[in-house]
């Protein structure tokens, strides 16, 4: 996301409890979760990613 110039919020579970609660709270206990335009993508699937951003 970096190289094409897309902004974006990193959370890092293991550093901050906050943001480890809010991914549980939204249901999931693995990384990663990519959030585009309120569509969760659980784990990397770059195809979809790529879908989701064009």
């Amino acid at each position: 996301m970096q190289e094409k110039g897309i902004s974006y919020t990193e959370k890092n579970i293991q550093t901050s409890p906050e943001a480890r609660k809010e991914l549980m709270s939204m249901g999931h206990m693995g990384v990663p979760v990519i959030i585009i335009d309120g569509e969760e993508i659980v784990g990397f699937d770059k195809s979809r990613m790529e879908q989701l951003l064009n």
